[in-house]
């Protein structure tokens, strides 16, 4: 469940950066974090194919759900990352705008 929650955030994310107008929200960041995260992930079924064979197909639910909140957190970090490198970089000098802002 985490391999597929990863592979379509990292698709969602790719088809995203393929038809970007300009490259100021920084996309490539956060489509490398899911690639990596799926990579990651692929790895890891693969090696718990090898060690459970037939039986890694049949998953509990509740390790089911447990593997969709990894997945889902995983996901939530890659965002967090990518949001905070955006304010620090501050593409658009919105945040700097803003923190320089005098009220009259």
């Amino acid at each position: 469940m985490t391999l597929l929650i990863t592979v379509f955030a990292a698709v969602i994310t790719t088809v995203k950066w393929y038809n970007r107008k300009d490259d100021s929200m920084n996309l490539g960041v956060l489509l490398f974090l899911f690639w990596g995260a799926s990579i990651m992930w692929f790895v890891d079924a693969i090696f718990e194919y090898v060690e459970l064979g037939a039986e890694y197909f049949n998953q509990a639910p509740q390790d089911m759900l447990n593997d969709a909140f990894l997945g889902l957190a995983v996901v939530a970090l890659a965002l967090v990352i990518w949001v905070v490198k955006l304010l620090i970089s501050d593409p658009k000098g919105s945040v700097r705008a803003a923190l320089t802002k005098k009220d009259a």
